[in-house]
This record gives structure tokens, C-alpha cells and sequence, in this order.
């Protein structure tokens, strides 16, 4: 037998990507046998899937054969306390990091893994202070989609010569290739952690006060802001004073999470232009700190009316998830600059388009 009947099963029902049903699921257990599979895989489009939290995320790809499913690629490869990194699969779930008195701090659901986290270049509310995955990333393994096992960075906080493949993997939604291994950069976790909510306090005034929050997320739907603010338990009290509001060690019911609606939009707007974005009407939640916001729409005609709404602030709407009829005829993504480049660097990478296609910005 060779390696594809070795490695691969036939799909079920649940095996579906946007819709569409794939005819194979393999689920390899190493980088080198991922590298094997999709050697062996060249007549086939593949699609990566992690626990799946984000597989009806962007349009279906126009293909599909095989998913390579990563949960076998699962665990932490090492924990060097000392220099603040850890080396993690791509499979392993955030919930299943435990690095004692240090953290990865990525947020999104529990559930969600470290690959998808990566290739789908989703954030939560303490990017504010920490950054993105992009910005912990300093290190990453993938299979290239012509089976060769590439490598960039390492456990040292440095830039590499030649391509950043961190860079470029991270939000790719999967059409460069697959992730395999992820190398981060940690922090220690806070002594305290307190949530300062307040429905009249401007975000300009929580700048202003040079508190150094971890993130200020606000909900239109309730007009309540809230504050997260990390460190000494002295400390943290004392700048908690300074915003005003109720002051509690649990977040709001809303906070990470998204507003209710059949098609959800992650938006962009420059800081200053928030409470603009607020008053479109829409129900948006986010982070008010760094203009990354999310919001539900009920149909098309919303979606074009805050696509223009951001738009006019400098800013951006993209699609994440619409029903499906709704997301084959509805532009996912908007206008998007440096899509020629984008082309030339999946030509290069997957000259024969075969991972994810049609999955990202510009049918890519």
C-alpha cells in the first residue's frame, strides 16, 4: 500500500470545509510524516483543519480532497522558563498549555489551536498590551505544499535572513502550507487582574491616564466599557481608581466574544475614529483600545453599509462568517491592497494552488 492509503481514511458528513465535503481525512502524527503524506498528496487540494472553530470562516475553497486534520500534532515540544519560550504543535489546543507561572497569551476560544490561531491571524482582547500571535511568534516549522520541511527563526527573539515565514503564515488562512510547529515568546502572568466597568469614560480619557491597561474593550449593545488592567495587587488598585467605574476581578459576560448576527464582520478603525464606528448602529464589540472590533449584521444591505461606514474612517470590514448562499455571492474580504503581491507569493509557494483554494483574499 502506499503512504495516501496508509495515512488517510475516507470523509464522514462532518468533514466539511464552508460547506463542502472533503473526500479524505488523514491525521499525521510528526512533521515528517505530514511532509511524507503531502508529497504523496500532489493531485490533491488540501485544506488544514485544527479542532475546527474556524473552518466556516472566509468562502468554502473550490476544491476539496483531502483535510489534514492536526490532532495528532499536539503538545508542548519544550518550555525554557528561563528564556521566557516555548516550542508548541500546531494541534494543541490553548487550553492545553500549562506553563506554570508563565503564559502564551493568545486569546480566542479553548478549544481553538495553536495552528488555527496562527493561520487564521485571530487576536483577543490583551493584544492591546501583548500584541498578536505575529508579534509572539518568533519561530515556525511548516510543510511547503511540495512536501519540503521548512523552518524559520528559532528560540531566540532575532529577524532571519530570507523570507519571515512566522510573518507570512500567520493570518494565510492556510493556502501557504502547513504549520507543524510554532516557536513564542511568554510572559509571566500577573500577580493581579481587575475589570474596571464603566458606561461614561471615553477611551481617550484611559489613554490619557497612563494606566497601561492590557486591554479596553467596549459593547455597544450595553454601552459598557471595560477595562483590564494587570500587575501588584497596590498597583493595580491604585490605577483602577483612576478610570472610575465598578472595579471586580470578573470580566463581563460579553468580553471575548462576539455579537449575535447571522453574517459576522471583524472591523478596523483608526483609535480616534471608535465612537464614530459606535455610532453607525450596529451591534459591534471589541477592542475600543486598538480599533479592532467585531460586529453582527442581519443581511447584505448591512454588511455594504458598515463596509462604507469603516471605509470612511480609514478603515476596513472583512467577512468572517455569513449562512451558507449568503457567503458564495457576498465579497468576504473588500478592498484589499497588496493583492498582486499576495498572488505572487502563493504562486510561489503553491504554484499549483492545491492548499485551501479559493479560501483567501482575491479567490487566492
Amino acid at each position: 500500500m502506499g503512504v495516501l492509503e496508509d495515512l488517510t481514511t475516507p470523509a464522514g458528513d462532518e468533514d466539511t470545509v464552508g460547506g463542502k465535503r472533503a473526500r479524505l481525512v488523514a491525521a499525521p502524527g510528526s512533521t515528517s510524516q505530514a511532509a511524507e503524506l503531502i508529497r504523496a498528496a500532489q493531485d490533491l487540494t488540501i485544506v488544514v483543519r485544527g479542532n475546527g472553530t474556524k473552518l466556516d470562516w472566509g468562502p468554502p475553497p473550490r476544491h476539496l480532497d483531502l483535510i489534514i486534520d492536526t490532532k495528532n500534532l499536539n503538545g508542548v515540544v519544550e518550555h525554557a522558563a528561563g528564556d521566557l519560550i516555548t516550542i508548541v504543535r500546531a494541534g494543541t489546543p490553548l487550553s492545553d498549555l500549562d506553563l506554570g507561572d508563565q503564559q502564551l497569551v493568545l486569546d480566542g476560544p479553548e478549544n481553538a489551536t495553536i495552528g488555527g490561531t496562527v493561520a487564521a491571524g485571530t487576536s483577543g482582547p490583551r493584544r492591546m498590551f501583548y500584541g498578536t500571535a505575529r508579534d509572539l511568534l518568533i519561530g515556525i516549522t511548516i510543510v511547503r505544499p511540495d512536501g519540503v520541511v521548512a523552518k524559520s527563526g528559532g528560540k531566540v527573539v532575532k529577524n532571519v535572513a530570507g523570507y519571515d515565514l512566522g510573518k507570512l503564515f500567520h493570518g494565510s488562512y492556510g493556502t501557504l502550507g502547513l504549520i507543524t510547529e510554532c516557536a513564542f515568546r511568554l510572559h509571566p502572568k500577573p500577580q493581579t487582574v481587575l475589570f474596571v466597568r464603566a458606561r461614561k469614560v471615553s477611551v481617550q480619557s484611559v489613554l490619557a491616564a497612563q494606566i497601561v491597561p492590557a486591554a479596553i474593550e467596549i459593547d455597544s449593545a450595553t454601552g459598557e466599557m471595560a477595562v483590564l488592567l494587570e500587575g501588584t495587587p497596590e498597583g493595580v488598585k491604585e490605577r483602577a481608581a483612576k478610570i472610575g467605574g465598578e472595579v471586580t476581578d470578573e470580566a463581563p459576560p460579553w468580553w471575548g466574544t462576539m455579537p449575535d448576527g447571522p453574517i459576522t464582520l471583524k472591523l478596523g478603525v483608526p483609535i480616534s475614529k471608535v465612537p464614530e464606528l459606535l455610532a453607525h448602529g450596529s451591534a459591534v464589540r471589541g477592542s475600543a483600545g486598538t480599533g479592532v472590533l467585531y460586529a453582527g449584521a442581519a443581511d447584505i444591505t448591512e454588511v455594504e453599509a458598515l463596509r462604507a461606514h469603516c471605509v470612511r474612517l480609514e478603515g476596513h470590514a472583512v467577512v468572517l462568517a455569513a449562512p451558507p448562499g449568503v457567503r458564495e455571492i457576498l465579497d468576504m474580504w473588500g478592498p484589499t491592497s497588496g493583492l498582486a503581491l499576495m498572488r505572487r507569493l502563493k504562486d510561489q509557494f503553491d504554484p499549483g494552488h492545491r492548499f485551501a483554494p479559493g479560501r483567501f483574499v482575491g479567490g487566492i
